[in-house]
């Protein structure tokens, strides 16, 4: 919000600098970002009348002028092309200073002495944007009757300061001049001066001209109407529009510049519709209904829904309540009368239908946060004074005001010793009820407790601990005593389950994963890219109401997509080496609860080789460097013995090389290369491997604590067994078999060979596994070795028919 300094003592009698005042809003809580002093810099430019303009004798494109400044006339050479004879502009004469710095001297042009210039409104340091492009580009034009030879500071507006207010979002009172100018009152002590609309009326009444029929009373709470007719559009005063400049609004023409003036001035946003164009001068305040549409004031066709508050007529709707009008009802150079709105519109309803159609407004700001409602007549009146003290119309007597359900005054009871409790400070009796009248608050003094009924422009007042804000800021947070906390207190610790994720995190960033973070939100497409069947419950997922893009649509059942592009990304771009993991939440829908059901999952993916070095031969990032990892990750975290169980109904993965990560009779995960068609649909032309698990899962099964004994005294023995099986018989469960054979003299056991070929049976394989066996109170003998390796053999024999291989 932007507030003009000399605007603000129209209602007030400031004794203070801008800098100030700004100071003392800001220890108030009304906090002012900057402070901009318009015309800063500025000297030496004076209004000035062009008597004559005659072409260039040397040039084609520019003009000599003949420039009246009341103490001399000034020859001027220009090339602006929207200037004429009779023209009144702002001169920067010989030494003026000109926003940026320039300076301008005496010149010659094409032969000619030039002394001054003519100024657009760029050059007086006015924001384009809120200019016509001829204003901001061409000679700025002063009205017709501006005498020549007055300071153009003055004449524009441009020796005023504006505070730039970053107001919270309670404080909607304050994104108005008025809202503003109160608070400085409250603060400094000062009279403030409650602006009063008077105008004369014509004869004629509104009363059947104008009806107002609310049909969506929870959402329009009242709806002031107010008629004005004869209207001359044109351009409104130059006071005026250097206002709503300061304010960062482009004036347009008189009419709609004064909606936007009574908004900025009383925080009430309006609006003005032709009257003739409207129906019947008929107002129908409803929701909007399915597949109604409107062309609004941008030029943009807008669908409505049920959910909208839409302004219309008999024939449709004329504008989007509280956001923007519509085009068909729009005030031109045609426009003789105007219907003047000035309403109450529900806040969430607003903000609801602002973000849906991604349409925000000055006026949608201001009813989000919520507006006085008391304050529609009183701003609709203020409308119509300023348009006939500017000549631009007549008004109709009287007003429609449909107001259905009338507010009923808000009192809340404030205690002094709950006061005195909260700040830590007792603020004397009397002291309070100055500030709180002070705020324009209505204070009953009971003895044991004040009454104080709140203005209704302070929507955000409505608890006893409102009311002692106000007495803090006011009273002033400085003056509150510094003191020391006291009571007791306890250090933060993590959670278990904190701590286990952030175990889990290190472990897989020091083997050598980088941690990613991707979006929660996907494409739906994207499981057609994993490859999930139509029937897969994992493509039943949770839609986002109001999503950015198609792209962010749904949120994620998975967590692999987001790491394949990731990858996808850095391949892309050359980078064809590296493994990934995330930590994050995957989202069910659940049935007759709006909430979703979140997981914790982790998962990691990789592709192509690991660093090498002069002593680290690199090596591929498969299968088994990510089942590595994974077996590193269970042993610190203490987790159960987990099987490696061949998987080939995923249809993500490749259903040779894919294992179900097991423990017990629960499913941990999944573990394998990705499909071929899946690494495809990412342009990946490299092999992934990767791994997702369930978190909860592996934390119900992890945590043991791991067990430490004394180092072996006696040696152990070595054998190597090597046997022929079948080409399908899983390495994991050949293990299980030996290590139950071996007993417990069987320290370890592990695959050393596998061979396939001549002179092994076709449809076999030839499997080597290396043996330890060791005694902790005795040195073994080579026969009880041999014996043992015996009775694993015929194990072997006996649950796969393993052959012993000579």
């Amino acid at each position: 919000m932007r507030v003009s300094y000399n605007w603000l003592k129209e209602f007030v009698d400031l004794d203070i600098s801008p800098r100030e005042l700004a100071d003392r809003l800001t220890l108030a809580g009304i906090a002012v970002e900057r402070i901009e002093e318009t015309g800063k810099g500025i000297e030496k430019v004076v209004t000035g009348r062009i008597e004559t303009i005659s072409a260039h004798p040397n040039a084609d494109k520019l003009v000599v002028a003949t420039v009246n400044t009341g103490a001399e006339k000034l020859q001027i050479i220009t090339a602006a092309t929207n200037v004429r004879a009779g023209d009144v502009v702002p001169v920067a004469v010989e030494g003026a200073r000109l926003a940026g710095g320039l300076v301008i001297k005496r010149a010659s042009l094409r032969g000619m002495e030039s002394r001054g210039m003519m100024c657009s409104g760029r050059e007086l340091g006015i924001d384009p944007a809120t200019m016509s492009p001829e204003e901001a580009h061409g000679i700025m034009l002063l009205p017709p009757g501006t005498p020549p030879g007055r300071d153009a500071k003055k004449v524009l507006g441009l020796d005023d300061a504006i505070l730039e207010l970053d107001l919270t979002p309670n404080r909607g009172d304050c994104l108005s001049v008025i809202g503003v100018a109160r608070e400085a009152a409250a603060l400094l002590g000062l009279p403030f001066r409650q602006p009063q609309a008077v105008f004369p009326e014509l004869e004629e009444n509104i009363s059947g001209k104008v009806k107002v029929e609310i049909e969506a009373r929870d959402l329009c709470r009242r709806f002031v109407g107010r008629l004005v007719k004869n209207v001359r559009v044109g351009r409104s005063p130059l006071w005026m529009q250097q206002r709503l400049r300061d304010a960062g609004i482009r004036p347009i023409s008189n009419i709609v510049d004064v909606t936007n003036y009574v908004m900025l001035e009383l925080g009430q946003p309006m609006h003005a519709f032709d009257y003739n164009l409207v129906r019947e001068g008929r107002i129908i305040v409803r929701r909007g209904r399915e597949g109604e549409k409107i062309t609004s004031l941008d030029g943009v066709e807008r669908e409505l829904t049920p959910d909208m508050l839409a302004i219309t007529d008999p024939s449709g709707p004329v504008a989007i309540a509280g956001v923007m009008g519509g085009l068909a009802t729009e005030v031109s150079k045609k426009t003789t009368a105007v219907l003047l709105e000035a309403a109450y519109f529900d806040p969430t309803s607003i903000r609801r239908t602002s973000k849906a159609l991604g349409l925000r407004s000055e006026a949608s700001l201001r009813f989000e946060k919520g507006i006085d409602i008391d304050g529609c007549a009183g701003a609709s009146a203020r409308a119509v004074q300023l348009i006939t003290g500017m000549e631009a119309g007549e008004a109709v007597a009287g007003m429609v005001d449909n107001y259905p359900g009338l507010v009923p005054e808000k009192t809340l009871s404030l205690r002094s010793e709950r006061a005195t409790h909260i700040l830590g400070v007792e603020v004397p009796r009397e002291e309070t009820f100055n500030i709180l009248t002070n705020l324009r608050f209505k204070v009953e003094d009971t003895g044991n407790e004040m009454l104080v009924t709140v203005p209704t422009y302070r929507v955000d007042v409505s608890r006893e601990i409102d009311l002692i804000e106000e007495i803090a800021r006011m009273y002033g947070y400085n003056r509150v005593p510094v003191t020391l906390p006291y009571g007791l207190s306890t250090a933060g610790i993590k959670t278990g389950k904190q701590a286990f994720l952030d175990r889990i995190q290190e472990l897989l960033a020091g083997s050598g994963l980088y941690e990613v973070v991707t979006y929660s939100f996907v494409h739906p497409r994207v499981f057609d890219r994993m490859n999930l069947p139509e029937n897969s419950p994992l493509r039943d997922t949770v839609k986002i109401q109001n999503p950015l893009s198609e792209e962010n649509s749904v949120m994620r059942t998975m967590m692999l997509p987001g790491l394949l592009e990731v990858l996808a990304k850095n391949y892309s771009r050359r980078v064809q080496n590296g493994a990934v993991f995330e930590t994050g939440k995957v989202f069910y829908p659940r049935r007759g609860d709006s909430l979703p059901e979140e997981r914790l999952v982790l998962s990691a993916a990789s592709m192509g080789r690991t660093a090498g070095s002069w002593n680290t031969p690199s090596r591929e990032m498969d299968y088994y460097y990510l089942k590595g990892v994974l077996e590193n990750l269970f042993r610190e975290l203490g987790t159960a013995p987990v099987a490696y169980r061949p998987e080939t109904a995923n249809p993500s993965f490749h259903p040779g090389r894919t294992a179900s990560l097991e423990t017990g009779n629960e499913k941990l995960g999944v573990l394998g290369e990705l499909h071929p068609d899946v690494l495809e649909k990412f342009d990946i032309p490299e092999k992934v491997t990767a791994f997702e698990l369930d978190l909860a899962g592996l934390l119900a099964v992890s945590g043991r604590p791991l067990q430490y004994g004394a180092l072996p005294k006696f040696p152990g023995i070595e054998r190597d067994i090597a046997i022929i099986v079948g080409q399908d018989t899983p390495a994991a469960e050949i293990m299980d078999t030996i290590r139950s054979a071996g007993g417990e003299l069987l320290q370890s056991v592990s695959l050393f060979d596998l061979y396939r070929g001549e002179p092994v049976p076709e449809g076999n394989q030839s499997m080597a596994f290396s043996l330890k066996f060791q005694a902790l109170d005795r040195t073994l003998t080579d026969a009880e070795a041999g014996e043992r390796t015996e009775v694993i053999a015929r194990a072997l024999a006996a649950r796969f028919g393993a052959e012993l291989r000579g």
